[in-house]
């Protein structure tokens, strides 16, 4: 939106971001070009001045001072905001351009860092609205008609305006922040001393790819198709935080209202210290009743739900190592942990059980002290700024060391030279000025060794070694976490880890909406974090890029789906506790990450298509392609700086969030018309496939039967080296891919003992995680289940709950099983005698994560008694859980369809793994390794 001229000025400022204006030099900068901008609202605007600060581009317009449209304004950027109301200053311009010199910005203007420097600025009423349309089509329809003045208007479209000065600014991406809020339904605030988090629950309509199968007895089978596609609606629930300055709540409380349309609920849930301040105006905004609730029971509630749904909300903070951020293993069972909770003084909690918690200790030094003692010290009163003075100082200037006293280490009592012996206390004798940045680094380790050594104390005292870490003194940053881990370090000896949440600034407001939401009984599903409406984790470092740190008075965002399926643990693992689903952690690996976001970023052409294809009738479906290319494109630039943003990244991550940004726009199966076709095709061919192994001998009928599952698992569309070959050769069927294997030994190669293995007595059951549709699963995993039953082996096929890639999904198996039953009778009398099972996984990924299934495939694996698990294809048995281990018998095979994965792994382009274990205390096998070379 443009700016509006204030009543009695003659000039105006607009801002936007620097980003926008690549021809312009980083210094003060005089256009020459005096175009001029006429219109029925403002008239003779004149383009005569830009300066650059804070790589902020500042636009100064001339305008006429006969226009009068509204007496005082505020101008925000998403980098600065720019507040001021004086009327007086018509015939001062040189006054003004005074007042808007760096010197007063350096004064008088907040400066915050935000992620989203291209977020556009929202009209606050519908007058306002319209006037500022009626304003952009006179400049547009009227006066635009040179480049510079057509290039002003686009910079400044959307990127600044005028508003009264009693409604607080706030910069909003109508896409981004506040989504869904048209359906909300139930809301929580936590309110705190500066900030403000907003939770709500809504309802979200998203497309749905369904299949449904012919009769085939009937005209509907005319064309030979097994089963049609439609796309259809789906409402799902999903879970919305906000974290935003309290100095833009009631923008955000107006911008509520005017979207609140579909809401039943009379109450919000409200906890923090502000809840109360904050009361009247809430109840007047929104026309709900403000119900308060306790502050530290939210806090819990919180937390437990963050630990219990989110696989990599807990982590390590290691300053020095490559990776600062090191997540934790999530726990199947989260209780007992201490959670030390550090605002203005210290509690330190116990919690035992979902609903059972005490306070046990705390302490009046915390936050506060630090940021009371800090602004005395150094008359810095902002906390964020106290801290980056903290991150530039050297705290041995300060305070005395054991060597200072001593001369060296103190031995006999196990004392180092570098070991503070008193904080301040060089300070006492010293005969200097101690600078601002020394000081404050000295405070921070004195308040953060008191409040660590407390911490340990406790946790001894109770017998926990889980401690986490929160408050309004952490709030991720990097000194702060630093200071904390390395207390907690030394006063153990390393024993306790100090553990820091991902999400921990929303824990307050998450236990107020679950406290709201109780009669749903949300505790009663999973959750699963959707990476294509949250923020991510942010690096604060000081040396970082300000685009890539997260500040307070950034829009912070997490969204959290409701799950169709409760997810639980494998029972067959080994220990659930120490098991990690991925092979390779790309966040501690710089090459291996620098390689797969390149990869990504190279197939996203080719999904773009494909997304496009699988929709043809519907016209904007190129539109939504688009811009899922450019929101994955711009996860993938996010994670090139913070890999962290997400919990460890990986391949899986990288896929999953793929996943999640075509659903966002409505791509819910981008490869279902290939799907469908390579079934049709590789039915045609199951009798004739399944008649020649029946040819064979007993001991080559098993090597075949090994090779038809590996030569079906190449027909992989997510594997690029794959799907150029299937889309330049449409001739490339099964035989070919036989053709294209590597000779035996493989490069990972247990097949003799699993071939002895199978002289033995047969399984009793066999739980089987499939992957590829089409030649995968027809020819090459049906044939190997048909031989397992005839053994006498019960089946259970395990395929993804929702669809990704070309893998099947479980509802596409129901249909081309019952089509492999009526050709093939031991298949059918499998599924007549129940001994062959189809099962959800409960995922919607081509990997695996064995620690969040489908509750039900749990229940039947129990059951049924399972002493095998096969686990097949590249993204579930070679990029997840190639190291998972299992208390049965595990099979994992895969071909390698990346050359340079295959080179890292001392293997060549389509080497096979197929990794044959037995658990430890079962007759042992050689164990087959694969490292890389």
């Amino acid at each position: 939106m443009l700016g509006l001229p204030v009543e009695g000025m003659s000039e105006i400022w607009f801002l936007r971001p620097l980003a926008h204006r690549s021809d312009m030099a980083p210094h003060n900068h005089c256009s020459n070009d005096r175009s001029r901008i006429s219109g029925s609202a403002l008239s003779k605007l004149e383009l005569n001045k830009t300066i650059l600060f804070r790589e902020v581009c500042f636009v100064h317009v001339n305008f006429n001072s006969e226009d009068k449209m509204i007496s005082d304004f505020v101008l925000l950027s998403a980098w600065l905001k720019l507040w001021w109301r004086d009327s007086q200053r018509a015939n001062q311009p040189q006054q003004l351009k005074s007042l808007l010199g760096p010197e007063f910005l350096k004064q008088r203007l907040w400066a915050g860092e935000s992620r989203h420097p291209e977020m556009w600025l929202l009209p606050q009423t519908k007058l306002q609205q319209q006037q500022h349309q009626a304003v952009d089509s006179a400049v547009v329809n009227q006066g635009a008609t040179s480049d510079v003045s057509k290039r002003w208007h686009t910079s400044c479209q959307g990127a600044a305006q005028v508003l009264t000065p009693w409604i607080k600014s706030i910069t909003l991406p109508p896409d981004e922040i506040f989504r869904n809020l048209e359906n909300a339904k139930r809301f929580a605030i936590d309110i705190g001393g500066s900030l403000t988090k907003l939770a709500y629950y809504s309802t979200v309509q998203h497309k749905v790819a369904k299949v449904r199968s012919f009769e085939h007895n009937t005209k509907e089978a005319a064309s030979d198709k097994l089963y049609e596609i439609s796309v259809q609606e789906e409402v799902t629930a999903r879970l919305h935080f906000i974290k935003f300055e309290n100095a833009y709540i009631e923008t955000c409380l107006d911008f509520i209202k005017d979207h609140l349309v579909n809401t039943e609920t009379k109450v919000i849930k409200a906890t923090g210290g502000g809840a109360h301040k904050f009361k009247e105006l809430i109840e007047r905004k929104l026309g709900l009743k403000v119900d308060k609730e306790d502050e530290m029971t939210c806090l819990i509630k919180g937390c437990n739900f963050v630990l219990r749904n989110i696989p990599h909300e807990a982590f390590v903070y290691a300053k020095h190592a490559d990776s600062e951020f090191r997540f934790q293993t999530s726990h199947p069972d989260i209780f007992p942990y201490l959670l030390v909770n550090i605002g203005s003084g210290v509690s330190i909690v116990k919690v035992e059980s979902e609903d059972k918690f005490e306070r046990i200790g705390g302490s009046s030094i915390g936050g506060g002290t630090f940021w009371g003692l800090g602004a005395l010290l150094t008359k810095t009163k902002r906390f964020d700024e106290l801290l980056q003075l903290a991150s530039k100082g050297q705290h041995t200037s300060v305070d005395m060391l054991v060597k200072d006293i001593y001369g060296g280490s103190y031995g006999s009592l196990g004392l180092t030279g570098d070991l503070i012996a008193s904080s301040f206390g060089k300070s006492a004798t010293a005969d200097k000025e101690f600078s601002k940045e020394d000081m404050a680094k000295s405070l921070l380790h004195m308040i953060s060794n008191d409040i660590g050594q407390l911490a340990c104390l406790y946790a001894k005292l109770h017998n926990l070694s889980r401690v986490y870490f929160g408050g309004f003194f952490i709030r991720g940053h990097p000194v702060t976490m630093h200071t904390i881990t390395y207390s907690i370090n030394f006063f153990t000896k390393g024993e306790v880890q100090a553990l820091f949440l991902r999400h921990e600034g929303y824990l307050g407001a998450i236990g107020a909406f679950l406290k709201g939401a109780e009669e749903d009984n949300p505790n009663q599903y999973s959750w699963g974090e959707n990476y294509a409406g949250s923020s991510g984790l942010m690096s604060v470092s000081p040396d970082m890029n300000p685009m890539q740190r997260a500040r307070s008075g950034t829009f912070d965002m997490l969204e959290m789906d409701r799950l169709e399926r409760q997810l639980v643990n494998l029972p067959l693992l080994q220990d659930p506790s120490s098991y990690i689903p991925d092979t390779m952690d790309l966040t501690e690996d710089a090459l291996a990450r620098e390689y797969w976001l390149y990869c990504f970023e190279e197939a996203l052409d080719g999904v773009v298509k494909r997304a496009v294809a699988s929709q043809p009738d519907i016209p904007e479906a190129t539109e939504r392609a688009e811009k899922f290319r450019q929101k994955y494109r711009h996860k993938l630039q996010t994670l090139r700086h913070q890999p962290f943003a997400y919990g460890s990244l990986t391949v899986r991550s990288l896929l999953d969030t793929r996943e999640h940004c075509l659903n966002e726009f409505n791509f819910p199966d981008p490869y279902s018309k290939i799907k469908q076709r390579e079934n049709d095709v590789a039915l045609k061919y199951y009798q004739k496939a399944v008649k020649s192994l029946e040819e064979l001998s007993w001991e080559q009928r098993q090597f075949a039967l090994v090779r038809g599952v590996l030569a079906g698992n190449v027909f992989d569309w997510g594997a690029k080296a794959v799907s150029d070959v299937l889309e330049s050769d449409p001739e490339f069927g099964f035989e070919e891919a036989k053709r294209q294997l590597e000779e035996r030994p493989w490069l990972v190669d247990s097949y003799d003992q699993w071939l002895e293995r199978l002289k033995g007595p047969p399984h009793k059951c066999a739980l089987f995680f499939v992957d590829n549709s089409g030649v995968d699963i027809i020819l090459g995993v049906m044939p190997f289940v048909r031989e397992l039953l005839s053994r006498g082996t019960e089946v259970v096929l395990a395929s993804n709950s929702g669809p990704a890639l070309n893998d099947v999904t479980n509802g596409e198996l129901q249909i081309l099983t019952e089509r492999i039953a009526a050709m093939d009778p031991v298949i059918q009398a499998g599924l007549r005698e129940d001994r062959l099972t189809l099962v959800q996984s409960g995922s919607s990924s081509p990997c695996l994560d064995l620690s969040r299934l489908d509750k039900v495939l749990a229940m039947v694996v129990r059951e049924r008694q399972t002493d095998l698990v096969i686990i097949e294809g590249m993204g579930r048995a070679i990029h997840t859980n190639y190291y998972a281990m299992l208390s049965c018998e595990s099979l994992k095979m895969a071909v390698i369809k990346n050359s340079w994965l295959a080179d890292r792994l001392g293997g060549k382009l389509f080497s096979v793994v197929f990794k044959y274990e037995v658990p430890a205390g079962k007759p042992s096998q050689d164990s087959a390794a694969l490292t890389p070379s």
